[in-house]
């Protein structure tokens, strides 16, 4: 069932009374009049309002693997002059980029000061079933837990946030989340853009009260759609600038929105270099103009400025596009780049940048089926549950949905055909190839040409992965719309 008919069938009398002990328990609502949207927008979500460009890109601290985050409530700046209270693991929203070696030893202390329970995922990392921040793995109020493992895997950039079923939506939004970058002396290397030249940037967007602090307060449109805010700000500032001289960057991305989709491009029309994804370095740079990130996936990429004079501004922007009634409709500025400085660029592009050896469909011992469309399955009486689901099924922390042999390979299909929403699909304990996307967009983007954790589906389209898993343990697959997640759309799977 997709969202219209959904909608339709609860009735407008039902809108105003679902809401009930589910995701929006503590929650405040307001109806569709309240939510920043247009009259006859109603499916584009809150539009973006931008404000002057004004305030200089900040970067969090850099820490190692062996360091310490609390969650807790810290004050910080999002917006100008306006200090408001904020969820972070150091002294301010979002946490610190942790930098961190292929092969070394991960040993972070997690203390939970918030007044609920909480834990660490860690996107983007190979780590142990016990250490992955799985949803039943909760360290409670006032507690603590050391997270230790090896890191085995190749060069990339991941991240990591809370993932407490119900609540991670709340708690990432209002602040919890950071980089995490992996190197390895092949990536070094390559010589890519570093130091200065290298940009870590979170992209997020928000919805701020009067004193500029974050609000989380779901509506029913908003757990259909996710929650979408109308400010768009980078490492937790909005409004940001950040100067650059005239040679090359290196961008590295995390759209860490619980639910907005952005179509990443410059203002000057320019081409820029996809080089790596949420798994690791491609194979060959790739040039585009425009790329779609979702939320939870990472594009790595290589911005030249060389062309540019001093005293230009660019914007990196995103585009509107198509394929999803809910959002996409409205083109907004994201961050300015201001060109202060000519400097000659030693920087030669690499023909080659990593190795991604194709999995063999003809190795795949089992394909699975996931329908992931809108279903009244699960719905108890009004209390708005299921409205999400994967074959039907909402998440059930001790039921095991998904059975995989250690060891196999598996290819698995996620079928959106039949919904009207985008649906980010995140696998916990391994990276995936996407072989194929079939309706929509029939075609796969760069960043699809390596390794990957997320894939997004968007409404009409049907996507095919294949993953290896070498990780014994029980781990999730779940949405990464955030609101969507937290509504059950979330499933367990043992490998063993």
């Amino acid at each position: 069932m997709n969202r219209q008919n959904f909608l339709k069938t609860l009735g407008l009398g039902a809108v105003s009374s679902v809401v009930g002990s589910s995701l929006l328990t503590g929650c405040n609502t307001h109806d569709m009049s309240a939510m920043n949207m247009t009259p006859g927008m109603e499916n584009m979500g809150p539009s973006v309002t931008e404000i002057p460009f004004s305030t200089p890109l900040r970067f969090p601290e850099t820490i190692t693997g062996t360091s310490q985050l609390t969650a807790k409530s810290v004050s910080d700046a999002i917006l100008p002059g306006k200090n408001a209270r904020v969820l972070g693991y150091r002294g301010g929203m979002l946490g610190p980029t942790i930098r961190v070696q292929n092969g070394s030893d991960v040993s972070l202390r997690f203390t939970n000061n918030l007044d609920e329970e909480s834990n660490i995922h860690w996107h983007g990392l190979l780590v142990p079933a016990e250490m992955d921040g799985h949803p039943t793995q909760l360290v409670q109020a006032g507690g603590a837990f050391t997270y230790t493992f090896r890191l085995n895997q190749a060069a990339n950039m991941a991240w990591y946030h809370p993932h407490p079923h119900e609540k991670t939506g709340k708690q990432a939004n209002l602040g919890l989340a950071g980089m995490i970058i992996v190197e390895t002396p092949a990536e070094r290397a390559l010589n890519l853009p570093s130091g200065s030249y290298e940009l870590p940037m979170v992209i997020q967007d928000k919805r701020l009260d009067g004193n500029g602090a974050p609000t989380y307060n779901p509506s029913i449109d908003d757990v259909m759609i996710g929650y979408m805010g109308e400010t768009i700000i980078v490492n937790g500032v909005a409004g940001a600038v950040q100067t650059v001289s005239t040679r090359m960057y290196r961008l590295r991305v995390v759209n860490g929105s619980n639910g907005r989709i952005y179509n990443l491009a410059l203002s000057n029309n320019a081409p820029f270099w996809i080089i790596g994804s949420d798994g690791g370095l491609l194979t060959a740079p790739e040039q585009v103009t425009a790329l779609l990130l979702s939320p939870g996936e990472r594009a790595d990429l290589l911005v030249d400025f060389g062309k540019v004079a001093v005293g230009t501004d660019v914007f990196l922007k995103s585009n509107s596009f198509t394929g999803a009634t809910s959002q996409g409709g409205q083109a907004f500025n994201i961050l300015k780049f201001t060109v202060n400085k000519a400097e000659t660029d030693p920087f030669q592009m690499p023909a080659t940048l990593g190795t991604v050896l194709p999995l063999s469909t003809a190795s795949a011992t089992k394909t699975r089926l996931f329908d992931i469309g809108i279903s009244m399955e699960g719905m108890n009486g009004m209390a708005m549950r299921g409205m999400h689901t994967i074959g039907g099924k909402t998440y059930l922390s001790s039921r095991i949905d998904e059975s995989v042999k250690l060891g196999d390979t598996e290819i698995w299909e996620f079928d959106n055909s039949k919904g009207d929403e985008p649906h980010p699909m995140h696998l916990h304990g391994t990276f995936f190839q996407v072989l194929n996307r079939v309706g929509g967009r029939n075609a796969l983007n760069a960043t699809e040409k390596g390794w990957k954790d997320t894939v997004l589906v968007m409404p009409g389209e049907r996507v095919r992965i294949i993953a290896q898993f070498t990780k014994p343990g029980t781990f999730v697959f779940h949405c990464h719309n955030l609101e969507h997640e937290d509504d059950g759309m979330m499933l367990n799977f043992r490998v063993s």
